[in-house]
């Protein structure tokens, strides 16, 4: 029989990672006849379908008031750590409430018990899975140790505990291999490699009549050369070498958009981007205020655009960030057939660049041979062609809908016993 899985987070709603990576799961999970829930403290999920609880989401005043009071100091006080269990006990009762409401048969936590954004939240799910014994697939996409900020901690115990928790009932994934060894050597436990996907069995959508003049309503010309960088502005994205990249290439036709906004890391990497433009006599164009996650109209009555609508109408992607737990916008790029520059980060290195697609690489500087291989696919249509149809198929090979059904078949029938009907 089919099973009934229930995913868990501080959040599902929007374009975050865990959002987006866990609406495709339960995508493929409804192939094989799998009915997916959803528990978190912010959902734009079905309401008939999810259990809302605002003291689960990371921004609550509780959960704000805790994490004031945990990074950044090695000692906590007995009133903290009673704040802590309070809002654990809370929220374990509500999973209860949670499996019971919806008959829950596999718990799926995302990245709950791995980026300590919510502490109470990873206490009542590893505690709520050792009493119960519910079967679990954690799916895991960035741990603390990555994270500077999670470096000075006065919960270590509860890291120790939680983040993730080692118990039998509990089959980990993770989105890269390094990943994969840390894990192994921190936790000293076993992982599933299962990247991020797209629905490479299906083309994307073509433009119509809403996005069919975005070129124009982002205030490029006809004719311009549309290089679109599709990532928010933080210094990891390492977008000064896009700006480098339009520099050397000469064409006062090639326009840099960035697709997204800075604000959560502050604004200082942004006006350092917009200086070096300045210098290196490049347009660049910031049109965050012109896309959102759903198309709508804004208080002026201009369109908002997703990023989704801008991607047929750009010929050229750059990507030259420094560190990515995986690169959803490197696989969109290619889902939507388009060329891409590609800073060498690690993960990409490890992980990705041995599948052999065809791109630009950049190697923490850009190069002439870069700049020359960008003229080129600008300029040879065929030469392009075959690039992104490359890319395509071997995509469609490791990072596919059909991929990630393999693996979570193979992950359900060890865990669960379940395996799908034979036809």
């Amino acid at each position: 029989m089919p099973k009934t899985f229930g995913f868990v987070s501080t959040r599902f709603a929007g374009t975050d990672g865990v959002s987006l990576e866990s609406a495709k799961w339960a995508t493929v999970l409804g192939y094989d006849h799998h009915r997916s829930y959803w528990y978190s403290g912010r959902s734009d999920r079905e309401s008939s379908e999810s259990l809302c609880i605002p003291e689960a989401h990371f921004d609550h005043v509780e959960n704000r008031w805790i994490n004031e009071r945990i990074w950044g100091t090695m000692r906590r006080s007995r009133h903290v750590t009673n704040r802590i269990r309070d809002l654990a006990d809370y929220l374990k009762t509500t999973l209860y409430q949670f499996v019971g409401q919806y008959g829950i048969e596999v718990l799926v936590p995302e990245n709950a018990l791995t980026i300590p954004m919510h502490v109470p939240l990873g206490i009542a799910i590893t505690e709520f899975l050792a009493e119960t014994q519910l079967p679990a697939i954690c799916h895991h996409h960035d741990f603390y140790w990555e994270r500077t900020r999670f470096s000075i901690t006065a919960v270590q115990d509860y890291l120790d505990m939680a983040f993730p928790a080692r118990l039998p009932n509990i089959v980990h994934t993770v989105i890269n291999r390094q990943a994969q060894e840390q894990l192994s050597l921190r936790k000293g436990v076993g992982s599933a490699l299962i990247p991020n996907v797209f629905d490479f069995d299906n083309p994307p959508p073509q433009p119509d009549e809403w996005s069919a003049n975005v070129k124009e309503d982002i205030g490029l010309a006809p004719d311009d050369i549309f290089i679109l960088q599709p990532t928010r502005i933080v210094p990891r994205k390492g977008i000064e070498h896009a700006i480098k990249l339009v520099g050397k290439l000469g064409d006062p036709r090639c326009k840099l958009v960035v697709s997204h906004d800075a604000g959560d890391e502050g604004f200082e990497y942004k006006y350092m981007l917009e200086e070096l433009a300045r210098e290196e006599k490049v347009d660049i164009r910031f049109i965050s205020d012109r896309v959102g996650e759903v198309r709508q109209l804004d208080a002026q009555g201009r369109k908002i655009y997703t990023l989704w609508d801008l991607y047929p109408h750009a010929d050229l992607v750059t990507y030259p960030s420094t560190y990515e737990g995986f690169g959803n916008a490197l696989l969109e790029a290619m889902y939507f057939r388009l060329p891409v520059v590609i800073n060498r980060y690690s993960i990409f290195v490890q992980d990705i660049e041995p599948k052999g697609f065809k791109l630009a690489q950049i190697d923490g500087f850009v190069t002439g041979d870069v700049v020359k291989l960008c003229r080129r696919i600008l300029e040879d249509a065929d030469y392009r062609r075959m690039m992104v149809d490359h890319n395509y198929r071997v995509a469609s090979t490791y990072y596919s809908y059909s991929a990630l059904r393999r693996s979570m078949r193979g992950i359900l029938t060890n865990l669960t016993g379940w395996a799908p009907e034979r036809r």
